[in-house]
């Protein structure tokens, strides 16, 4: 009791000293806001209690305050989230690329979980499993009816643990019983580095920002210089969703002279107003350097392709970046919880942030808009070009991506590529080196007779369009004058549908390629079974080719419109 005393005399002893020293409008503010917070604290705390003790039905008071906190921060944006305990290894991989497991992908078909993909050299592949492989029991219990969350919750655990799986294997008659010993896996970042065609090029595929990105790219970098004579560089970060800002910041030092201003951030608090600089000499500060982007390239990776816009030391190819000019800390909670906040906008060097929706307001529909043209700027880049804000990078040659085939993307959402190339590797010990593996025009009849054999069917979006357009004639009582016209058309789509196999050949070849290299290089084979045809790598290559254009584009002397129309005539 006495010590509770004197710690109330010691607060009314700072409040007194706060009450006169503080300006009137700040004391104002502050105590209008702290009486908020401790109102509505006390109203959750006691309707939380309200309903524990009286709801009919009983209610599970995690389960509540789960619910509570997640539409809390549902009002806010959607990197701003809490982290339950049981998430908190899922957040550290994020950052570190590392956990506790057997290092495979899984996916689920059926009742049942597969095997996608083992990684080079981790448990799966050296306790046996392979691509396609069914996991029927784990420890003597059946897995089937588990979700993907289910079971990979069970793979995961203590490096050093072990436990067993009892597996289908295309081509075996009977279950196969595995012991799996889990290790410490490590995802690394740069899946794949090595030389393009011709021999002149190099190429650096990084897949996320954890704590050993900047290092494992120096790394690549450093050998590529070593072994090579190289004429330029792609760095591909698409599909790269992003990571840690200060990796980001030493990944553009690489190539970038020393105290260059790379990014800066700017918060509510006045800690969270940084400017992140380059620190060391740079690796390589002259080297011809194209940035590949698209769409899922968002906040570390806009941050390294916006920079080196900015900067003017890489020409960007590809498609405009996602948009995340967001950044965000990790705060930790009670109980071994923790919880993600936006603390930050990032500006990269010209002055521009590149966040496109804006979270702080929402529409008339309840939903958060893109930031408006009308308050889209202008900004310069070192050497005077003109870049925008908002909306995230645009590239500075926009390369044609093509748009995947209805019939593609059912093959693959049904799994019949993956089925096919499990069966093909089942009868196929070995193939060739990965960017030297081709499918033979009768290997790709055999898939075809496979598609059949599996009775593969799909919708395409005429045909959907049709059922609206039927049950609206139904509707609307006129389906008797138009049966037939309809039924003629649905005819034709179906005649169509059974050519658009054969049709989308170099397509669906390429997807199918790649899933059966997979089985025997794994990731790196799968990246580089894809080389020769991507057709936005091929618009980096022939713009490191060209040496006037690179250097015109950067200086800003070809124009925008140039800057699209000109690889389309360069290809005849």
């Amino acid at each position: 009791m006495k010590h509770r005393i004197i710690l109330t005399l010691n607060a009314i002893v700072i409040m007194s000293v706060f009450l006169a020293f503080a300006p009137y409008s700040v004391l104002k503010a502050q105590t209008s806001s702290d009486f908020e917070i401790s109102k509505n604290l006390e109203i959750l705390s006691t309707l939380y209690k309200e309903l524990n003790t009286n709801y009919v039905d009983g209610a599970n008071p995690s389960d509540l305050m789960k619910t509570g906190i997640d539409a809390m921060l549902n009002k806010l944006d959607p990197y701003t989230v809490y982290i339950p305990e049981t998430e908190i290894e899922d957040y550290r991989f994020m950052t570190t690329g590392e956990y506790g497991g057997i290092g495979s992908l899984i996916h689920k078909q059926g009742d049942y979980i597969i095997i996608s993909e083992p990684y080079e050299n981790s448990p799966a592949k050296k306790s046996g499993l392979k691509a396609g492989d069914k996991i029927l029991k784990i420890n003597d219990k059946s897995a089937s009816g588990k979700s993907v969350e289910d079971v990979s919750a069970i793979l995961k655990g203590q490096p050093g643990t072990s436990f067993k799986l009892l597996i289908a294997r295309e081509g075996d008659a009977k279950p196969i019983t595995i012991d799996i010993v889990r290790e410490k896996i490590t995802i690394d970042p740069v899946p794949y580095y090595g030389m393009l065609e011709g021999g002149r090029v190099g190429y650096i595929k990084l897949n996320s920002f954890t704590q050993t990105a900047s290092a494992d790219v120096k790394k690549a970098l450093l050998y590529l210089k070593a072994n090579n004579a190289l004429s330029g560089l792609v760095l591909d970060l698409r599909d790269n969703g992003g990571g840690l800002l200060t990796e980001a910041v030493n990944i553009v030092n690489l190539f970038v002279k020393k105290n260059e201003l790379v990014v800066s951030t700017k918060g509510k608090q006045k800690d969270k107003n940084r400017s992140y600089q380059t620190t060391m000499e740079p690796v390589d500060a002259n080297i011809p350097l194209v940035v590949l982007v698209n769409g899922n390239s968002a906040s570390a990776s806009e941050i390294v392709a916006g920079a080196l816009q900015d900067l003017d030391r890489a020409v960007i190819v590809g498609s405009r970046t996602y948009g995340k000019g967001l950044v965000q800390n990790v705060f930790p909670l009670s109980y071994n919880t923790q919880v993600k906040i936006t603390v930050a906008k990032y500006y990269i060097p010209s002055g521009r942030c590149i966040q496109e929706i804006d979270y702080a307001h929402k529409n008339t529909s309840g939903n958060n808009d893109i930031i408006p043209d009308s308050l889209i700027t202008a900004y310069k880049t070192m050497h005077g070009r003109t870049v925008f804000n908002g909306k995230g990078i645009a590239p500075d040659l926009a390369a044609d991506t093509t748009r995947l085939s209805t019939v593609s993307f059912n093959l693959i959402t049904k799994y019949i590529l993956f089925d096919y190339a499990t069966q093909y590797a089942a009868t196929h010990p070995t193939i060739v080196p990965a960017s030297n593996f081709k499918l033979s025009d009768d290997e790709y009849n055999d898939f075809i007779a496979y598609t059949e054999k599996k009775g593969f069917e799909f919708k395409t979006v005429a045909e959907k369009e049709l059922e609206t357009v039927k049950k609206a004639a139904i509707y609307e009582k006129c389906w008797d004058d138009i049966k037939s016209q309809y039924d003629s058309m649905l005819q034709a789509i179906e005649l169509h549908k059974k050519k658009d196999i054969i049709e989308n050949k170099p397509e669906i070849s390429s997807i199918l390629q790649e899933e059966i290299v997979s089985r025997y290089y794994y990731q790196k084979g799968r990246i580089e079974s894809t080389l020769s045809g991507d057709s936005e790598l091929i618009s980096a290559l022939k713009v490191l080719n060209d040496a006037t254009k690179y250097a015109s584009i950067l200086d800003g002397t070809i124009t925008k419109a140039d800057r699209l129309s000109k690889p389309n005539k360069s290809q005849n």
